[in-house]
This record gives C-alpha cells, sequence and structure tokens, in this order.
C-alpha cells in the first residue's frame, strides 16, 4: 500500500488562530466606531483602546503578510517542480484574489461615495432649512399654548365676582368663583396669589408646598415671558394677569402628551445637529480608515483561505489519483491512507469501500457462476412441478358440481369455473357485473365478514339463468402475513335438499296439526251449536231461565278448555324453533372474549381494537358457547357500524360490579360507529329488526336471547364522544342457573 506524504500540520493552528484575532479585533474597532454614535466626542478611554487596537493589527498584518508571501513562493516552486495539485492551488488562489478584489473595491468606492454624499446630505440646505422649520415650528406651538393660558388668566381677572372676592381677601369665595370657571381650565390648574401672602391653588396636580420648586419660576416670571413647568410627565404653559393693584392670577395649561415629547425631541436633534455639524470631518476620516482596513482584510482572508481550501483538496486528489491507478493495473487490495474530512472524506472512504467490494465481488462472481447454473435447473424443475399442481388444481376445479368464484384483493374476477358458469351464464369482472345490485351487496357484506372472521357463510335465493335458486354461499378470505390476498366464494345448490326437506316437514306438520287440532274442535262446534239454540229461543220471545243460563255458561267453559288446549299444541309446536338449551359450567369471562377475538384475528382492517380485561374476575356460571356467541355478534355489529367512520376503534372492557349487594360480571363493548338514537334503542333487541338496509335482524335478538337465558341483561348507551356501547352484565353464581322461561326468536 502506497501513502502520501503529509505537510506539517503544526501551523494550521498557528494560521487559524491569527485569523481569528484579526477578525475579532476588527469586529471590535467596527462597533466601537460605526455602531456607537458616542464616536463624534470620543472619551480618552476609547482613544486609547483604538490606538492599541490599530497597534496590533498592524502587527498581525505584518506577520499574516510574511506568512502569505511566504506560501505564495512555496506555490511558485511546486508549480515550477510540476508537483501534483500545485496547479489547482494556483488557479484557485488567482480566482479567489479576482473574485474578492474587484467586489471590494466597488464596495469601497461605492461606501466612501454613499458616506460623503451622506455626510453632506446631513448638512445640505433643505436639511437645515428643515431644522429651522422645526424650531420655529416648537415656537409657535409655545406660544400658542402661552397665549391660550394668558387668554384664559385674563378671562378670569376680568369676571367681577371673582376680582370681588379678591378684594375681600375670601379663598373659599375664589376658590367657588374658580370652581365656576372649571370648563375653561380642563386638564390646567389656576393659582391666586394676593400681595404677599402665599398662593391660593385650584385644582393643582399636587399640594402646592411639594411644587412650591416647580412653581418659582412661574411666580417670578414677568408678563410678557412663558414660563414652562413640568411636573411629573406633564408639561405646562403658563399665562398670568393682574387682578386689581397687588393681586395676580395664573393659569398653567397642560400640553398634550405627544406634543410634549415631540417638542422634547425637536429641542434634542437640534442640540445633536449643531454637534454632528462641528465634528463631521472627524467623522469622515474616521469612516475612511475604516473602510481601508475593511477592504485590506477581505483580500488577505481570502487569499489566505483559498490556500488553505486547496491544500485540503490537492491531498485527498493526489491519494486518490494514486490509488486508482493501482486499481487499474489490477491490485485491488490497494487502500488509500490519506487523512481527509467532510466529502472528499466520504469519497476517500467509498473509494476504499468500492476497491474492497470489487475485491470480494471478484471472488465471488466464479461461485456465483457456479451456483447459476445448479439453481437454473432446480428453478426450471420447481416451474414445472408448479405447472403440474396448477393444472391438476384447474381440473378439479372445472369438474366439481360446485360453483367456484375467486377475487383479487380489490374484488375483481380472477377465475371461475364450469360449475359457477351453467348456474349463473354470466360473465364479468366484478360482481356489480355477475349479480343484480341487492345479491351483489349482500356479497360484499359476506365478504367483509369473512374478512373478520376468516370465513362466512350464507343460504341466499339468487335468481340464475335456470331459475331462482336457494343457495348456500361460503366467503373465505385468502390472507398471508396479515395481508389479504383475495377471495374464494363457494356456491352450494340447496334446492332440492330443501324442497325435500320441506316436503318432509311440511307432511308431518299437516299430519300432526290434523290429528291434534280435530279432538278439540268438535267440542267447540257442539257447543257453538248449544249456544245458538238457546240465542234463537231467546230470539222468539223466550225468557232465559236458570237452566239456560247454566247451559251457556257450560258450553263456554267447553270452548274456552278447547281453546287452551289448542294453545298449548301451538306452544308445543313453536318448540321447535327455539335455540339449543344453555349448558351452564363454571367460565372464565375473560378467557370466553379472548376466544372469541380470536375468531376476528387479523381480519379487523382498519379498525383498532383495543381490551381491558379484569384479571380479577373470578369463575361464574355461564354457556362458555353462548357468551362467545354474544361477544362475536357484539364485535361484528360495531365493526359493521363504522364502515364510514374516520376514526375506527373498538373497546373491549370485562369489570366485577355491585348493586345493592348483588355482584355481577360486566362485558362492555364500544364502539366509534354512528350510534343509535333514542327511537331505535327500545327495538334494538326485537327479533327480524334492523338498521341495515339488508340485515336480517336476528343478531342483537340472539344477543338478547342469550343474556336472558343467564339471568343477565344487556342495554345500549350512547359512547362518547361518538358511537355506541353495548353493556351485558352477568349475575355472578357458583349455584346451576335456573331454566328460563319460553323465548322465542
Amino acid at each position: 500500500m502506497a501513502s502520501l506524504p503529509q505537510p506539517a500540520r503544526r501551523r494550521t493552528p498557528i494560521f487559524i488562530g491569527l485569523g481569528i484575532a484579526v477578525f475579532l479585533l476588527s469586529l471590535i474597532l467596527f462597533s466601537q466606531t460605526s455602531l456607537n454614535l458616542d464616536f463624534i466626542q470620543p472619551s480618552p478611554q476609547q482613544t486609547l483602546l483604538f490606538a492599541a487596537l490599530s497597534a496590533l493589527i498592524f502587527l498581525l498584518f505584518v506577520v499574516l503578510t510574511f506568512i502569505l508571501a511566504r506560501n505564495l513562493l512555496k506555490l511558485l516552486a511546486e508549480r515550477r517542480m510540476g508537483v501534483l495539485g500545485s496547479r489547482f492551488r494556483t488557479r484557485m488562489v488567482i480566482g479567489a484574489f479576482i473574485l474578492s478584489f474587484l467586489p471590494v473595491i466597488f464596495m469601497f468606492q461605492f461606501a466612501y461615495v454613499l458616506m460623503n454624499r451622506s455626510i453632506d446630505k446631513w448638512f445640505s440646505g433643505p436639511v437645515e432649512a428643515l431644522r429651522e422649520d422645526s424650531e420655529r415650528l416648537s415656537n409657535l406651538l409655545s406660544t400658542y399654548a402661552t397665549t391660550n393660558a394668558r387668554a384664559e388668566a385674563q378671562a378670569l381677572a376680568a369676571d367681577p365676582e371673582l376680582r370681588r372676592a379678591v378684594q375681600q381677601n375670601n379663598a373659599d369665595a375664589i376658590l367657588a368663583q374658580l370652581e365656576r370657571h372649571r370648563a375653561g381650565l380642563e386638564g390646567g390648574f389656576a393659582l391666586v396669589r394676593i400681595g404677599s401672602q402665599p398662593a391660593i391653588g385650584y385644582r393643582t396636580p399636587a399640594p402646592l408646598r411639594e411644587m412650591a420648586t416647580a412653581l418659582d419660576p412661574l411666580l417670578r416670571a414677568s408678563a410678557d415671558q412663558k414660563p414652562r413647568i413640568t411636573w411629573g410627565d406633564v408639561e405646562y404653559l403658563a399665562g398670568s394677569e393682574a387682578i386689581g393693584s397687588d393681586a395676580r392670577i395664573y393659569v398653567a395649561m397642560p400640553l398634550p402628551p405627544g406634543l410634549a415629547a415631540t417638542m422634547k425631541s425637536i429641542e434634542a436633534n437640534h442640540m445633536r445637529y449643531y454637534e454632528l455639524g462641528r465634528d463631521r470631518r472627524a467623522a469622515r476620516r474616521l469612516f475612511m480608515q475604516q473602510l481601508l482596513l475593511i477592504t485590506v482584510l477581505v483580500l488577505f482572508a481570502a487569499t489566505w483561505l483559498s490556500l488553505f481550501v486547496s491544500r485540503l483538496v490537492t491531498q485527498p486528489v493526489a491519494a486518490l489519483a494514486a490509488a486508482t491507478n493501482e486499481i487499474s493495473q489490477g491490485h485491488l487490495d490497494y487502500r488509500v491512507q490519506v487523512r481527509a474530512t467532510d466529502e472528499l472524506g466520504e469519497l476517500v472512504s467509498s473509494f476504499n469501500r468500492m476497491a474492497a467490494e470489487l475485491e470480494a465481488n471478484r471472488r465471488q462472481i466464479e461461485q456465483s457462476r457456479r451456483e447459476l447454473a445448479d439453481t437454473n435447473v432446480a428453478l426450471k424443475q420447481a416451474n414445472d412441478a408448479i405447472e403440474h399442481r396448477r393444472r391438476e388444481i384447474e381440473t378439479i376445479l372445472q369438474n366439481v358440481p360446485t360453483g367456484v368464484l375467486s377475487l383479487d384483493a380489490a374484488q375483481r374476477v380472477t377465475h371461475t369455473n364450469g360449475a359457477f358458469a351453467e348456474m349463473f351464464g354470466r360473465e364479468g369482472t366484478d360482481l356489480s357485473e355477475l349479480f343484480e345490485p341487492p345479491v351483489a351487496f349482500d356479497l360484499e357484506r359476506l365478504l367483509r365478514r369473512a374478512d373478520r372472521m376468516g370465513t362466512s357463510s350464507r343460504e341466499m335465493q339468487i335468481l340464475t339463468a335456470r331459475g331462482p335458486l336457494q343457495l348456500e354461499v361460503t366467503a373465505a378470505s385468502l390472507q398471508h402475513d396479515r395481508q389479504r390476498q383475495g377471495y374464494v366464494l363457494v356456491f352450494e345448490d340447496l334446492s332440492d335438499l330443501l324442497h325435500a326437506q320441506k316436503q318432509v316437514a311440511w307432511r308431518e306438520v299437516a299430519r300432526r296439526v290434523a290429528h291434534e287440532i280435530k279432538n278439540p274442535l268438535t267440542p267447540i262446534a257442539l257447543s257453538a251449536e248449544r249456544i245458538r239454540r238457546h240465542l234463537e229461543r231467546h230470539d222468539a220471545g223466550v225468557r232465559p231461565d236458570g237452566n239456560s243460563m247454566a247451559v251457556i255458561a257450560s258450553c263456554a267453559e267447553t270452548i274456552s278448555s278447547a281453546v287452551e288446549t289448542v294453545r298449548t299444541l301451538v306452544d308445543e309446536f313453536s318448540t321447535l324453533a327455539r335455540f339449543p338449551t344453555a349448558q351452564p359450567q363454571p367460565t372464565n369471562i375473560n378467557q370466553v372474549v379472548e376466544s372469541a377475538l380470536q375468531l376476528f384475528a387479523g381480519r379487523l382492517d382498519g379498525i383498532s381494537l383495543r381490551t381491558e380485561l379484569d384479571p380479577r374476575l373470578p369463575e361464574t356460571m355461564a354457556d362458555p358457547e353462548g357468551i362467545k356467541r354474544v361477544v362475536a355478534n357484539l364485535v361484528d355489529n360495531a365493526a359493521e357500524a363504522m364502515r364510514e367512520s374516520l376514526v375506527k376503534e373498538i373497546h373491549i372492557r370485562t369489570s366485577l360490579v355491585s348493586d345493592a349487594g348483588h355482584d355481577a360480571v360486566e362485558i362492555c363493548v364500544s364502539d366509534t360507529g354512528h350510534g343509535v338514537t333514542a327511537e331505535l334503542k327500545e327495538k334494538l333487541f326485537l327479533p327480524y329488526f334492523s338498521t341495515k338496509d339488508r340485515g336480517t335482524g336476528l343478531g342483537l335478538a340472539i344477543v338478547n336471547r342469550i343474556v336472558e337465558e343467564h339471568r343477565g341483561s344487556v342495554r345500549v348507551e350512547e359512547n362518547r364522544p361518538a358511537g355506541a356501547r353495548f353493556i351485558v352484565e352477568l349475575p355472578l353464581t357458583s349455584k346451576p342457573l335456573p331454566k328460563p322461561e319460553s323465548t322465542h326468536v
């Protein structure tokens, strides 16, 4: 492995330190001059600081210029010797100098001209006129405010009532008269001074003894002066007028806050303008020195930085050039041994990784070639086996009498067998083209149930090419790694079987009904005939006697008994529609819930299922299969109710509740669907009632029947913020459940 000679790096931190020092010193000088307006009249400390900084920067410039000249001479020598990278470094230095020189010169010239013009404009004729106008405006405003105050004082002095009160030296009367003129003094105050006595104040902002110092200029001012009083944040302009020979009234009116601040600002700016005009030559000279300093510093930094950056580039490039030559000669074990950072460091690392990968790939190519031949043979055999298996499955499907329809994940038709084509005699790409809209809708619901439960079956009557057929449709969801791959629909014709079963069932029902009902009908007919005869006698004018009434009562009793016999027979026949009797046993409700949820494992697409099972639940007497059917129906209904919801979440919770000393196990199934209105809550558990367009209305009726069989209760509540919550309560007992009353669905 080859490596390039490493340059001495001990000087690099020195160069960087010197450059940072120059930058910081220049920044300090710039902030002390350009960013601080006190440079017009610098303090002795600032003058000393500027002198020290200037001397230190000059010394640093000398040192850095010497180092820069040394590096330039070294670069020239390397270029003459043909060292790799010297030409690139030369171009970098020349390019950096040109790119920085022209903008810096233009910047210097522009800043210099802008500075001179700005200073000249500061003291130009329009600016001077503006200053004089602003000063004149300030005086006019002061005169106007003073005139208003003096006019108010004259108006008060002319009031005969006030003059009489002053002549009587009655302070209360004076204040009373001033109160009459409070509208004219709105915001201001008035003072009345009689001879050398203390002044009488009206609506002063503070007691007179606290304002003695502030009021002194007012009391001493002559009639033609414009005294100004400042108290707190308010500034007042005052005027006075004599009342008689030895009394005088003073009126002070406040200036608006904005006007007072503006007048102060005008006066302060006038003084500042005067100072700037006096020292503008010093300001121009200081700005000129700073521009020269910045210009030289930028040129120096650009030249030195180009040398530094070019060195960072040329050293790794030279190493890469040498390594490329070695790789081209077949030495794939060669690696670049040079330090580099940033993108060049990534380039060096990538080159070394590339060389290592080339070396490894060369060893693997031959091995891959040998393995490829063996793989091709095995692949051909596997393809042949797959094709044979596919033809075998296709042959089986074409010969089975059951219709088979396969769909992809988007419910598009992928395959049908001969039995399906014979049944329906249609071709299409999806369910809506193969079936009528109501049938297609039912099949889509069956597919959604299969997504949740794996498989789902339903008997349906479908109009086919051979007429209406009673079919058992089974849907299976094909999934792999929890990803839906498609569906299989199996259509089995039950028409002949159901027809035969119905004939046998109806024949037996007819025989039993005819036999059992014939006996009670005979006494009903005889009793009715006897009652009719007695009623005819009554219509003929024969008064009924006690014997007739007894006969009628006896006949009515016979009819009632016969009717009860018929009702009993009907009840016995209705037992044919009953569900299987529950088989209660000690049951862990949490395990039953988990078993029911296994039916939906991986099949609730887009629905978040959250469980909260209380581990402290004791065992209770219940039918595990019945409770499992309850939970499955509630979860399936919840999933169906959230078809159009944006947020789909099912929450299942079990807990132990106690009410008046009776413990019960509570199962709560909540969803975020469309919810249940108040008017539907009473009908929700009735048989054959459904809120779905194509529902059978038996799901919740079955839930209600099973819960009642367990002597429990089921109710529906509103789920906040959206959806419904079904709550099932089962009594906690260790004894066998009593047999429930007859319940039909």
